[in-house]
């Protein structure tokens, strides 16, 4: 993984040059220094511009750059821990430079190699020969359905899959709709959980099903007299069948249970009397259709000179419809010149020839024209369970912490992030299954066919390994070369001093009942996430001082156990001054405030109006668990830095005359009120206040009467309004908004759907358009328990 060693390792030499501290010491070992960045920062520009030619040199670049990369962590590890850097300093960087001496006498080779490359390679046959550009997908629309219209045709009575289970008719006809995805490594609770999750119960109830049983119960209880239609996606056996089939009850009133497999014997085993409907391949115009609507949904149609060549490329997909989307992701990205094409067909043909085997290779063609800066961030992507739903915003973090992904002139390390993890949707190798409010990927799953790819090209280029049980010995590597550890099972951890340059530790899964001290040692770690058992400390507990030595920390991310309510956010936090000097870079924090502790303590104890001294806090989420409602002197101690963009609050009681507090926030974009956050009747508003609001979510928390005129959201795109009961109306003053773009009614008295399709009418009377969304359940307000506020 040459690209991901060579980024890492010039971020690193990055931060040496740029510590006073280190670099003038030694003049020599300096200068040798700057040398291997300048090398490394050419054998980046050389995959860059030569990603053909520079494949034979892969191999090489990686083990030098891990090699030079390695040997100054552990340089710089051995420095820290030994505390003897002013009288070492002439000594420590000649040993380092006399270490680094056979991995950079190594990239000087390669780098003569690499000279006569571009040296023998005229810049037009090099640009010719390329099959992709570098730069990222563009933005197009939504891709059509195609080759499955007969299919679906075929079967609105009988409902296979996804696209009939969104039609509008089916929608309609039935009264709950469940989509499960089992999968091959299944649990029954986690599908239990699932289904109870996709007929509305909130994660915060879920503690209550602490057996099998219950779930069970509640899912029967809830399905009987109801029409439904279930789902269940990818059976591998037989046995998930026969474990679930019994929680559907049989009222004869025109329910259907689906079963969709690539197992004939599964399909047969669910209907025994064998009208099961079998998807065939794509004939050649269906194939087309799909591959031409994936490379050319922006134009009117392909270039008759690209048609021929095209029309063979989907002959050798075989009518696939996975292969041609992948290969479809391949030919949008590539140079639309006939030398191209031709030169992907020929790779095409030769990949597949039925076997499974060969179809993993047309799947790795994918992979082959990824541009190199997207190589690690798909491959990492395998290190994810098998449908496992994928955080946007926790992968992100993680590839900027793994240090493959470099800034980008004004963009930091997380937005450039983010753009990668768009291009991977744009190429059909991870599937969005949430969007944000702003359009932007909230979470991402990746196929499974399209996951074993990633595996067998991690374990070629020796990037990734995955295994099943955990242990220090079932590893076949040094451990003092592993960079992270992503851990999805509980396992158990008792030395962390094997573990010498660790960068990621997500280990969500692992509880502690106590701080393990070796761990404050690991001075690479930039990611830091686990669970802490506080029931075995008491419900006080303070973060140690010892955090304060994870200089390069980024991310932490402490997540409390208890007994009864399971998992939580960071609980009970005292914003003192020590505290907040320990994290002066933190851009995001969740905090929950339980009753028991508000019984005890005044608000003032937490020193809450500290928080305006975290002078980089971007995004807050901010909850009190419910309590004594009289309590109300939060208003006079809460005060948020000028800094928020993004703000959540729960439970807070506060009056509706105190939203100043949050309206005179100058960089405010998306504002959640859930539950219990204000109180009041009414709520009048003021001008000068949200003077760049994008996004207002109204969840629970609603006054009787809203006053409000246009000019107080002058930037507001989104309003959303979830259970909100006892406000009567939207404000009529809201269609004047020229910014607005959509109004989203959830569970809703319906007199405010009524006033939100007024405002639409409106809207479209001044020649504008807003989008009206109005959604229904027949599920009674939730209990709630204040746990919805932090999702796993």
């Amino acid at each position: 993984m040459a690209y991901a060693a060579l980024v890492s390792l010039a971020q690193l030499l990055d931060q040496i040059l740029d510590h006073d501290e280190h670099t003038n010491y030694f003049r020599h070992e300096k200068l040798q220094i700057k040398s291997l960045h300048q090398n490394t920062l050419s054998l980046l520009n050389f995959l860059e511009d030569y990603p053909g030619e520079a494949a034979l040199l892969e191999g090489r670049i990686t083990t030098a750059a891990n090699q030079s990369e390695d040997t100054i962590e552990h340089h710089i590890s051995d420095q820290i821990l030994s505390l003897q850097i002013s009288e070492s300093s002439d000594l420590y960087w000649q040993k380092l430079y006399g270490s680094l001496r056979e991995s950079m006498e190594e990239i000087d080779s390669i780098l003569k190699e690499v000279k006569q490359v571009r040296s023998s390679s005229s810049a037009s046959k090099e640009h010719s020969s390329g099959s992709f550009s570098p730069r990222l997908a563009p933005k197009r629309k939504n891709d059509a359905v195609l080759g499955l219209e007969e299919d679906a045709m075929k079967l609105k009575g009988r409902l296979c899959g996804e696209y009939v289970y969104d039609d509008p008719l089916i929608v309609h006809h039935f009264d709950v709709r469940v989509w499960v995805t089992i999968s091959l490594n299944y649990s029954i609770r986690r599908i239990l959980l699932d289904l109870v999750s996709f007929i509305g119960v909130s994660n915060k109830e879920l503690h209550k099903f602490d057996s099998d049983a219950l779930l069970f119960g509640y899912v029967y209880k809830y399905l009987k007299r109801r029409r439904y239609l279930i789902v269940m996606d990818d059976l591998w056996n037989t046995n998930v069948f026969d474990d679930v089939r019994m929680i559907f009850p049989d009222d004869s009133n025109g329910s259907r249970i689906v079963v969709t497999t690539r197992q004939l014997d599964v399909a047969s085993y669910a209907d025994p009397s064998g009208r099961f409907h079998r998807v065939e391949l794509m004939n050649m115009d269906q194939s087309w259709n799909l591959l031409r609507e994936k490379v050319f949904a922006n134009r009117e149609h392909c270039p008759p000179e690209l048609e021929q060549i095209g029309k063979l490329i989907v002959e050798n997909c075989r009518g696939l419809p996975l292969a041609i989307v992948v290969i479809a992701g391949v030919l949008r990205k590539a140079n639309q010149t006939q030398d191209t094409w031709r030169n992907i067909a020929r790779n095409v043909k030769g990949a597949f020839d039925g076997s499974d085997e060969q179809f993993m290779e047309i799947l790795s063609l994918s992979y082959t024209y990824l541009p190199h800066c997207l190589r690690p961030c798909f491959l990492y992507m395998g290190g994810f369970p098998e449908d496992h739903e994928i955080s946007a915003s926790k992968v992100i973090k993680l590839w900027a912490a793994e240090g493959f992904v470099k800034s980008n002139g004004s963009k930091n390390q997380e937005e450039v992030a983010e753009e990668y993890l768009e291009d991977l949707a744009k190429r059909s190798l991870v599937l969005v299954v949430k969007k944000r409010f702003n359009s932007r990927i909230k979470a991402v799953k990746i196929h499974d066919l399209l996951r074993d790819l990633c595996l067998r090209k991690s374990q070629e280029e020796n990037f990734l390994h995955v295994i099943n049980e955990f242990s220090v010995d079932s590893l076949k590597v040094d451990c003092s070369h592993i960079h992270t550890l992503l851990l999805f099972q509980h396992e158990a951890l008792h030395s962390w001093r094997s573990f010498s340059l660790l960068r990621v530790v997500d280990a969500l899964s692992v509880i502690f009942d106590f701080y393990p001290d070796d761990i404050f040692e690991l001075f690479h770690l930039r990611y830091l996430a686990f669970t802490f058992d506080y029931l075995q400390k008491g419900l006080h507990y303070e973060i140690p001082k010892s955090f304060s030595k994870l200089k390069n920390l980024r991310t932490l991310i402490i997540r409390q156990f208890n007994g009864y309510y399971g998992f939580r956010a960071t609980c009970c936090f005292t914003c003192s001054q020590r505290m907040l000097e320990m994290i002066p870079n933190l851009k995001k924090l969740g905090i929950t405030y339980s009753s028991d502790d508000l019984y005890e303590q005044e608000w003032s104890k937490y020193c809450l109006n500290n928080l305006v001294h975290l002078h980089k806090l971007e995004e807050l989420k901010f909850h009190a668990m419910p309590h004594d409602y009289d309590r109300s002197d939060l208003s006079r101690n809460l005060v948020f830095p000028l800094t928020m963009k993004k703000l959540t609050l729960s439970g807070c009681n506060l009056p509706w005359e105190s939203m100043t507090i949050v309206g005179s926030l100058p960089n405010l974009e998306v504002l959640k009120l859930k539950k219990g956050a204000f109180r009041g009747l009414e709520w009048e508003m003021t001008e000068g206040e949200f003077c760049r609001l994008k996004v207002l979510v109204m969840d629970r928390t609603d006054p009787r009467v809203w006053i409000t005129e246009s000019s107080h959201f002058p930037t507001l795109e989104v309003l959303v309004l979830r259970e909100c009961y006892t406000l009567s109306e939207i404000p009529y003053s809201v269609c004047e908004i020229q910014t607005l773009e959509q109004i989203k009614v959830d569970c809703c008295n319906s007199s405010i759907g009524e006033s939100a399709k007024q405002i639409q009418e409106e809207v479209q009377s001044f020649g504008n358009d807003v989008e009206v969304l109005t959604i229904t359940s027949q599920l009674e307000p939730a209990l709630d328990t204040g746990m919805d506020f932090f999702k796993r």
